[in-house]
């Protein structure tokens, strides 16, 4: 009998349970009152810290690298000593060479007798002084010519001469202060300078670190909002999240594709707080504000109802039982994505039907 009621009563709370779920349950929305506040509409712009300007350091002449004085990560300044090159002559330039200096010497010989005849001719009144001192300025430019030949030579076979050492190309110097990024040579490397025909060889990338900037692309649909000049924060995520600000100071006049879409570059001045050390290449994100709308009316924009053009809200009137939904056609501005300006339509003494609150399941 006890079995017959228990089996009873868990039929008809089954029964009743099942009834009152199929009941269509009141509609609970949340309520919502419009608000004074501030909308940005930002965008975010990937891309990388860099200086402004990196200089390739490169031999004036082709040879060997014999011995490396900085590496990567050293402070230079304009003029230090960063690589020394060992000549390999060019075997027709080195005959050249010594052709010349032989012919020089001849000449000189030749120059010079001539010219001690001639200076005993004009003591004795036999020729005049101008010839007299047309043989004296061919002996000095024949001795100019040997001078020339020789230092020619040592240049060629050696990579300097003597009355050139101070500045002898066998010494690789940076051609401006900074911090070295890289050297991508090593002792024992053959390196050529560089001419009409190749680049040469790189023996080191120097740069001013002190003067980055951040350099990304931006798409096509927010380009036209941009404006030179206009601040950025920069976050790089490699850093602990470490922000600072920049100014925008170039947009690319010609979009490049990049995975289907078209995409602008943009460059901006970084101003790195002192006593942080950027390294090149870091990866950072570029925060653009692109319209703001200080101490306005805010509504969430999920209380919004979009119709074509035209834009609505549905303002809560009385409460309890007796609480109706009136809607109410409202003029919007900016929207940060979250939040959207009111122009009018409605005030902040309002009382606005937000998102329908959905029930959890028991």
């Amino acid at each position: 009998m006890m079995m017959a009621v228990l089996v009873l009563l868990v039929f008809v709370g089954t029964f009743v349970f099942l009834w009152k779920k199929s009941q269509p349950q009141p509609e609970v929305y949340e309520e919502i009152h419009p608000e004074m506040g501030n909308i940005s509409k930002t965008t975010i712009v990937t891309g990388k810290i860099e200086p402004r300007n990196e200089v390739s350091v490169k031999p004036q002449i082709s040879g060997i690298i014999t011995e490396l004085l900085k590496e990567a990560g050293d402070q230079v300044t304009a003029g230090e000593v960063i690589a020394k090159v060992k000549v390999i002559p060019d075997m027709n330039q080195l005959s050249s060479a010594e052709a010349r200096v032989r012919l020089a010497r001849i000449n000189v010989e030749q120059a010079k007798t001539d010219y001690e005849r001639e200076k005993v001719l004009y003591e004795k009144g036999l020729v005049s002084r101008e010839e007299y001192e047309k043989s004296l300025q061919t002996y000095n430019q024949c001795s100019e010519e040997v001078k020339a030949s020789e230092d020619n030579l040592e240049v060629v076979r050696d990579g300097v001469s003597r009355s050139n050492a101070s500045a002898s190309s066998t010494l690789v110097r940076s051609t401006v202060s900074g911090i070295i990024l890289d050297v991508p040579v090593k002792v024992g490397n053959s390196v050529i300078l560089s001419n009409t025909f190749n680049d040469g060889t790189t023996i080191a990338t120097v740069a001013n670190m002190s003067d980055l900037i951040f350099r990304g692309n931006i798409d096509e649909t927010e380009v036209g909002q941009l404006v030179t000049g206009m601040p950025m924060n920069i976050t790089i995520g490699a850093l602990q999240d470490l922000k600072f600000s920049a100014n925008l100071e170039y947009i690319s006049p010609k979009a490049v594709e990049s995975n289907g879409a078209n995409q602008f570059e943009i460059k901006a001045a970084v101003h790195v707080p002192g006593g942080n050390r950027i390294r090149s290449g870091y990866s950072a994100n570029a925060e653009i504000v692109l319209s703001s709308a200080s101490n306005v009316i805010t509504l969430p924009e999920s209380a919004i109802e979009f119709d074509g053009d035209d834009t609505y809200v549905w303002l809560v009137k009385g409460s309890g039982e007796e609480k109706t939904y009136e809607r109410r056609s409202v003029k919007t501005g900016q929207s940060d994505g979250l939040k959207i300006e009111i122009k009018s339509g409605v005030t902040t003494k309002d009382l606005v039907r937000g998102q329908k609150v959905v029930e959890e399941e028991e």
